[in-house]
């Protein structure tokens, strides 16, 4: 799984992106709210480590996600 930190512009808020092995778009979420997202996709008790390397991510960088 690959995250995806992207910088909003103008009224566009910052989003995350994640994307499973063959980068197929799993969830897209504002940066200030990710909990719905994740819960969706089943990752909901992985939500302060996610957020915790959003917090940390520069913008425009693509990690990958071990688990």
């Amino acid at each position: 799984m690959y995250i995806i930190k992207v910088k909003g512009v103008a009224k566009i808020p910052d989003y995350v992106q994640l994307r499973d092995d063959a980068f197929t778009l799993l969830a897209y979420f504002r940066v200030d709210r990710p909990d719905k997202s994740l819960d969706k996709i089943g990752l909901g008790e992985k939500t302060e480590y996610i957020m915790q390397l959003v917090r940390e991510m520069p913008f425009g960088q693509i990690k990958k996600l071990e688990f």
